[in-house]
C-alpha cells in the first residue's frame, strides 16, 4: 500500500511526531510512504516540504488582512496537488492542515473532485468549525458562524469578521466527498465532529493518538524524597486570566498546598507576570523525551488545568510512565484516561481539584501496573494498526 501523509509539520510538535511514527511503522511493515508538510527538516527522498518559514509568515500576514485563515497559499497548495498526482498514493491521510501552509478549501475540493481515497484525522476542531481550534461553549459551528465574539483572538483578523464566509467555504469544499473517511482522536472529539454540519454525513472512527512506549514507560529511578511531587506539563505556562492552559489555577493550587510539603514542577515554556510561590519549580521547555519520561516517572501525580483538550498526550504519557492524573474536565482527557488511575473535576473548581490532589497523593499506586495497562492502551503500534484497517476499508469501499 502506498500512503501519503500530509501535515503542517514533521517530527516537531505532537502531530509532527505522530506522522513520523506512522511513517516509520508503515515503512517497517513494507508499505511505501510519502510525507508532505510545511515545517520541519527534510531527511528522506520521500519527504516533500512545500513551504518555507518566510512563505508561511507572508501567508499568515495575508490571512490577517483577508480574515480567512485557511485560504491563500496558492503555490504550496499547487505543489501539494502536483505531488499527489505524481506519487499516485492508494490513500491520502490528512492530519493538521492549519498554520498557513496549504489552502484547505482548494485541497479538499481537488481531492473530492478527483475521487482520491482520503482519511481526515481531526486533532483539533477547526476542520468542522471552519474557524477556531477550540469552540469551547460556542455552538455556532453547528449551523454556520458569523458575528464571532472571539474573532480577533481565534482568526487574528485585523479588519473584518469572515467567520461566516469561512464556514460556507469549508462546507462547500466537503459536500459530496464520496471517498472520505473521518477519524477523531478521542470519543469527545468524535461526538463533536459527528454532530457538526460540515462533517456529519461521513463515516467516523475513533483512533487515539499513540505514544512511543519505548520511551514513555515507567523508569524506576525515583530518589527518596520527603516531599510529594506534582508535575504539570504544558506547552505554555502563563498566569493570564484568558489562558486556555489554566496556569493560574496551578499557581492557586500551589499556594493552598504550600504548607503541606508538596513540590510543583512545571515543564514548559513560561510567560509570567507575577511572582510564583516558593513551592513551584520551573524546568523550562523540555525537548528530550527521555528526560520528560523520567520526570513523569518520578512524580507522584500529574495535574492538568486546561479548559479544553481534544486528546491530551500528557495524560497518555503520564499513565504510560506509571503516574496517575488529576485535573479539570476538559472534554477529551476524562474520556481517554484510565478511570482507576485518574480523577477529573469541573473546570475552575479549585477546591475540587485540591481535594482530588490530596486524595491521590495519600494513596499508594503500583506504577509498574499502571504503566503496563497504559502502554497497551496508548501504544503507537496500536494507533498505526487502527489506521491501517481504516485505510483498507476506505480503499475497498467497505463498511462506510
Amino acid at each position: 500500500m502506498k500512503i501519503l501523509l500530509l501535515n503542517n509539520c514533521y517530527r516537531s510538535g505532537s502531530t509532527g511526531k505522530i506522522v513520523e511514527e506512522l511513517e516509520n511503522y508503515y515503512n517497517h511493515k513494507g508499505h511505501e510512504t510519502v510525507v508532505v508538510y510545511g515545517q520541519g527538516e527534510k531527511s528522506r527522498a520521500s519527504h516533500f516540504k512545500i513551504a518555507s518559514r518566510f512563505y508561511i509568515k507572508v501567508q499568515a500576514l495575508l490571512s490577517r488582512i483577508t480574515g480567512l485563515m485557511y485560504g491563500g497559499c496558492f503555490l504550496s497548495t499547487h505543489n501539494a496537488i502536483s505531488i499527489i498526482k505524481k506519487e499516485k498514493p492508494d490513500i491520502v491521510h490528512l492530519h493538521c492542515l492549519n498554520s498557513h501552509f496549504v489552502n484547505i478549501y482548494r485541497l479538499i475540493t481537488w481531492l473530492k473532485k478527483n475521487k482520491i481515497n482520503t482519511v481526515l484525522t481531526n486533532h483539533a476542531e477547526f476542520m468542522y468549525t471552519a474557524n477556531c481550534g477550540h469552540a469551547l461553549e460556542c455552538n455556532k459551528y453547528q449551523s454556520g458562524c458569523g458575528n464571532c465574539e472571539r474573532c480577533k483572538k481565534e482568526t487574528k483578523s485585523w479588519f473584518i469578521d469572515r467567520t461566516a464566509k469561512s464556514w460556507k467555504k469549508m462546507k462547500c469544499a466537503f459536500e459530496g466527498f464520496e471517498t472520505l473517511v473521518v477519524t477523531n482522536v478521542s470519543p469527545w472529539l468524535n461526538e463533536r465532529a459527528c454532530g457538526s454540519e460540515i462533517l456529519k454525513n461521513y463515516k467516523h472512527y475513533i483512533v487515539m493518538n499513540g505514544v512511543n512506549t519505548d520511551v514513555f514507560c515507567y523508569k524506576n529511578n525515583r530518589r527518596s524524597a520527603d516531599k510529594k511531587t506534582v508535575l504539570h506539563v504544558t506547552a505554555k505556562f502563563s498566569d493570564c486570566l484568558d489562558d486556555l492552559k489554566g496556569g493560574r489555577f496551578l499557581i492557586e493550587l500551589a499556594k493552598e498546598l504550600i504548607k503541606e510539603d508538596v513540590e510543583f514542577i512545571v515543564a514548559g515554556k513560561h510567560t509570567l507576570k507575577a511572582e510564583l510561590p516558593s513551592n513551584i519549580k520551573l524546568t523550562g521547555n523540555i525537548i528530550d523525551s527521555e528526560r520528560l519520561a523520567r520526570l513523569y516517572s518520578d512524580a507522584n501525580l500529574v495535574v492538568l488545568t486546561s479548559q479544553r483538550e481534544t486528546f491530551s498526550m500528557i495524560t497518555a504519557e503520564s499513565l504510560c510512565c506509571g503516574t496517575p492524573v488529576v485535573g479539570f474536565k476538559a472534554g477529551a482527557p476524562e474520556g481517554i484516561a484510565i478511570p482507576e488511575f485518574s480523577d477529573f473535576v469541573e473546570y475552575g473548581d479549585i477546591n475540587g481539584l485540591r481535594n482530588a490532589v490530596e486524595k491521590f497523593l495519600s494513596l499508594s499506586f503500583d506504577k509498574e501496573e499502571i504503566s503496563s495497562i497504559a502502554r497497551k492502551k496508548y501504544s503507537k503500534e496500536k494507533m498505526a494498526e487502527d489506521y491501517l484497517r481504516i485505510y483498507e476499508k476506505c480503499i475497498n469501499r467497505s463498511e462506510y
